[in-house]
Order: structure tokens, then sequence, then C-alpha cells
């Protein structure tokens, strides 16, 4: 009986040394905010990798870190790159097998992902993604006016990534959106430069669940209202002291009166 038990463990240990093999983390990393979505929306599409979320260094290089399966993960590293250096923001890209859980816990790629679909939100699911990114906060403040004044589409949020690159963030129907990036394109353009736009028809949801989002978007939980919640102490109402029963005076009953007869 031992024996057996001892065999079960000696698999189990297999199991998890296995599955720690197969894992593997992949890091692409760009000069755009609006690339890097674009990497990885492209990334998380053509393999089976899981979003971990966005890492931003300053000075507009932003990386975004997918984990899964090796072979998944070298290809979806390698689309991606690809992909990047097709807008020609690409800066680097690696794929790192077997990470140990010393690397996770330090730099900031571990449970991050957990930590986003924890909070409570609104999304905006199911609608497009558009991205437009500018050097100078008040070319995208006007582009984003823009966007809103040319179509039906609704802002979600803006990021900063240093080197003064600003990316406003909107979503909507294609269609929309599409319109709106192109009057933004223009608007930026004549207030100030235009760095890279971007349009994600259909985001994933490891996608959605990185993307920034306004705090109007998200849900504020309200406190408990307790029925005795009492602010002030109540006064002592005065006792009075009740009569003696026994001492009070009988009444007298009214005497009858008897009609005389007519």
């Amino acid at each position: 009986m031992q024996t057996q038990n001892q065999g079960f463990a000696t698999s189990g240990q297999e199991h998890r040394v296995q599955n720690f093999q197969e894992m593997a983390l992949g890091l692409v990393s760009t000069r755009s905010f609006p690339a890097i979505v674009g990497t990885a929306d492209m990334m998380l599409k053509t393999a089976e990798v899981t979003l971990v979320g966005y890492e931003k260094i300053g000075g507009g290089h932003c990386t975004a870190i997918v984990r899964g399966r090796t072979a998944d993960v070298r290809l979806a590293v390698r689309e991606g790159a690809a992909t990047a250096e097709s807008f020609g923001e690409l800066v680097s890209s690696l794929v790192i097998p077997r990470p140990l859980p010393n690397l996770e816990a330090v730099l900031p790629i571990g449970l991050r992902l957990q930590q986003l679909t924890a909070r409570g939100y609104s999304r905006l699911s199911h609608q497009a993604v558009g991205l437009l990114e500018t050097r100078g906060f008040p070319a995208m403040v006007g582009a984003a006016d823009a966007m809103l004044k040319a179509a039906d589409v609704q802002l979600a949020s803006y990021e900063r990534i240093g080197a003064g690159l600003c990316t406003v963030i909107i979503r909507g129907s294609v269609s929309n959106v599409a319109v709106a990036v192109e009057a933004g394109m223009y608007e930026a353009e004549r207030i100030g430069e235009l760095n890279a736009v971007m349009v994600i028809p259909r985001p994933l949801d490891d996608l959605e669940q990185t993307l920034p989002l306004a705090s109007c978007w998200i849900e504020q939980q309200q406190p408990l209202q307790l029925p005795l919640a009492i602010k002030e102490k109540e006064k002592e109402k005065e006792l009075v002291q009740l009569p003696d029963l026994a001492n009070l005076p009988v009444p007298l009953k009214e005497e009858e009166i008897i009609p005389r007869d007519l």
C-alpha cells in the first residue's frame, strides 16, 4: 500500500514537471501604445496564449506579455513581432521557456490579469476599439473632441507612456470607430503631431481586460446602509408616577329619571 502511494506521488510530480516544462513567457516591445495593443491582438488571435498585461517603462516603450505552452508562445511572439515590425514600431521580442516562480513573483508579470478581472466595471463589450496616439496632450484632447463629434463613439480612457506620447481610446461600432479615428487624425495633425493610430474590430476578452478604463465606467460599490444607523443618542424620557387606583374616588351613579305619565 505504501509503495502504491509513493507511485501516485511520483506520477503527480512528473505531471507537474511536465506542465512546468511546457509553460513559457513571451514578450514583444514597441515604441507606441496603439502598436502594442495591435500586436497583442494579433498574438491572441494567432495562438492559444493568455495576455498577462502590458509593461510601460517610459520613453514610449511598451511591452506586451503573454504566457502559455512553449510552442504557442513561440508562434504568438513570432507573429506579434512581425506585426509590430509592419507598423515600424518593433523594439525587441523574447521567449522565456520554463520561467522560475521567483521571476514571476518579482517582475510585474504574475497575477495582473486576475487583479484586472476582479474589478467590477461596466465593459463596452462586443464593440470595436479605436486608438489614436499623439505627441503632446493638447493634440490628444483636440483629437478626442473631434472623434466624439464626428461619430457615435464613447471615450473609454486615455493612456500616457512617456516621451510626450498620449493615446486616446474610443469604443463603438466598427464603422463609427473608423470614421471617428479619421476625423481625429486630421485634428491631431492640425494641432500638433500624430504618432500612431489603430482600429481593432473584434477585440478578444483578454484584450478587453487589459485595456485601460476611465473611472466613470467603473462600478463603485455602495456602502451598506444599516437599518439601525443612529447618529444621535435618544434622550431619556421623564417618568410619570401613576396614581394608586385604590385611593381614587368612586364616581357616583346618576339617578335614573322616570318620565311622568301625561
